[in-house]
This record gives C-alpha cells, structure tokens and sequence, in this order.
C-alpha cells in the first residue's frame, strides 16, 4: 500500500465479492482493499486471506466508524443493496455497487433521493458489460453508423445450470437485468416495453422455473430486442449478440481461442462462468472507478440514475412473466444531477 492508494472496503465476501478482493490486491493499480464487511465471520476471514492487512467487520456502519475505507465497493445480493448505500452516502463515500442498485423502483428512486442532496454523483452501478472490448466495439460501430442505422438486436443469455436459491423472477431480475442496461445504451434509446414469451419448456431445468423464456423489448427508438435467456442449457456460460443493420450484421460474444478437430468431432471451449466471460471488462470497470475516484470524479460509468431505469424496467419485466401481455415502461426525464 502507498500513501495515495484508495481504501476500498468490499461489501460482501460471497463469489462476486471474493472475486473482487482477489481483483483489487492482484490486479488493480491505486488501490487496496481496507476492509472486508461480511457478517459470515468464517466468510470473511476466508476472504481477508486475499487481502493482507484488511480488517472485517459485521457492518458498513462499524467500519464507517473507525474510518476504514475511503471508498465502497457493494457486492452482496441485491435485497440488501439500499441498507448499505444509505450510510456510504451519507459518509460521503464514493461506491461502486454491483447491480442491481436495488431490486425495486420505489428503493431506487429513494436512493436517487439521496444521493441528489450531495454536490455531485457518488454511485457507479455494476453493469460490467459496459466494459467489455466486444460491447464497446459494437457501440462505436452504431455510432459510426457505418453500417447504417441499427433496425435489431437478438441477444442470447445461457448458463449451464444455477443455484438452488435461483427463482423465477431472477430470470429478469438477475439474469435479464443485464441486457435492460446494454441494449439500452448500444443503441442510444430508453426501453419502452416490454413482453415474454415461453417456447417449449426444457425437461431439465428445475421444477421451480419455466424456462427458457424469450424476453422481447422494444426500445422508444423502434429498435426491436429479443432475448433468449436459457439458464439450464448445460454446455457453458455464453452471452453473445447479433446486431441488425441497415446495411449488414455483426456478432459479439462468440467463442475464441483454440478450436480442435478430432475424432470425427470438431470443438471449442466455452466459458464456465461470469467471472470468466468478463474477466477483463470486470477489471477495466474497477480500474476506471478507482481512476474516477483517486482524480475527485468519483464515477466513470453507469450512475443510479441508469441503475433506476433498470428498476423499473425489471419490474415492467416481472410482470409481463407472470401475467403475459406487453408492458410499458413509464418514461421519466433524466434529472439535470445525472446529465
């Protein structure tokens, strides 16, 4: 640790928030992790082996008290997001919170509330997507327009299995949570509505979901999105699109590396997890915060005001899977604070 070095203390020392830890002390420059706020004491000191010299703690609150951190990085499930936010704000710390920034509009916009009675944005939201090379690549190609105006974009969502604790709700709530951000900031255009739809269910996902499910939104520009979000699809993790254009395509997220063909076969490998398929985008994210933070910007990326809209739109989402139907997505302007 130098002198200027950011303190970051990680909220959560589950998968995403170990993973973090691991981050910060082995690949992000300016910063090191201060605390570790967990209150599994056996997770936490698991996770402190990753983070020399960190303290733990039970709550933000007790590290906030002594000082610990000079900035907070959330990574716990998002029903718990909003009671940490709350004193981070008002200890004026800069925090990076995974998403969602909370699971329902009425605490988002109670966030919102909150961090507008500061001089500045304090909150940067998750969407590591953001950050991947592929997903900034295609941006830029509909900016150019080179390829001339974007028409569609049909995104595909798989993993293997899930959890036990995953329910039918997280297939928009966790899972297409993700592309209510991207597709959104890909082509420039808030969501408008949104529909699911149900194919034929697979005989082995768990008896608790109906899955796959096929998640068609529609942006306020026209352009047209469709989902296949696929959570027991049993090969690997993949997340990949097809952008549609006026003038041609483009894919993103497709398999690379080694391809091998033996034994009347040909195969590639594909990714297990997350934390593979974003490895680098997940460090460009936390470096670039930790940039933002260290020159007094404090963000450079998603604010609550995105982290909002996805809210609603998740609730839009959740509605139109349990009752059908095509849901509209109240539209509200942009307050001049998030400009």
């Amino acid at each position: 640790m130098t002198q200027n070095d950011i303190r970051v203390a990680v909220v959560g020392a589950g998968m995403m928030g170990a993973d973090h830890i691991s981050r910060i002390t082995d690949r992000i420059s300016g910063a090191v992790v201060s605390a570790i706020v967990e209150p599994d004491a056996a997770r936490a000191e698991a996770a402190a082996a990753h983070a020399p010299g960190a303290q733990t703690f039970a709550s933000i609150e007790d590290a906030i008290e002594v000082g610990a951190a000079d900035a907070v990085l959330i990574a716990t499930p998002g029903q718990f997001h909003e009671p940490v936010i709350m004193p981070a704000l008002d200890a004026r710390l800069p925090i990076l919170c995974e998403k969602p920034l909370t699971q329902e509009p009425e605490s988002s916009r109670r966030v919102l509330d909150a961090e507008q009675k500061l001089d500045r944005p304090y909150i940067q939201v998750g969407f590591m997507r953001r950050f991947d090379r592929e997903y900034d690549q295609l941006r830029d190609l509909v900016t150019s327009k080179d390829a001339g105006e974007l028409v569609m974009l049909r995104c595909v969502h798989r993993n293997p299995n899930v959890p036990d604790a995953y329910h039918q709700d997280m297939l928009i709530t966790d899972s297409v949570v993700h592309e209510f951000d991207v597709a959104p900031w890909l082509a420039g255009s808030d969501v408008k509505t949104v529909e699911v739809k149900f194919p034929r269910r697979n005989s082995l996902s768990p008896e608790r979901l109906r899955e796959p499910i096929l998640v068609i939104i529609e942006l306020e520009n026209g352009v047209l999105v469709d989902v296949e979000m696929n959570v027991s699809i049993q090969f690997g993790y993949q997340v990949a699109t097809e952008a549609v254009f006026e003038k041609g395509t483009a894919r993103i997220g497709q398999p690379n590396g080694l391809q091998r063909w033996q034994d009347e076969r040909v195969f590639q490998r594909e990714h297990a997890s997350f934390t593979t398929r974003f490895a680098d985008a997940y460090d460009s994210e936390i470096q670039r915060w930790i940039d933002a933070v260290r020159r007094g910007d404090l963000i450079d990326g998603p604010n609550a005001w995105d982290g909002y809209k996805v809210a609603l739109a998740c609730e839009a989402g959740v509605k139109a899977l349990r009752e059908g139907g095509i849901v509209e997505i109240p539209h509200e302007e942009r307050p001049a604070f998030y400009a």
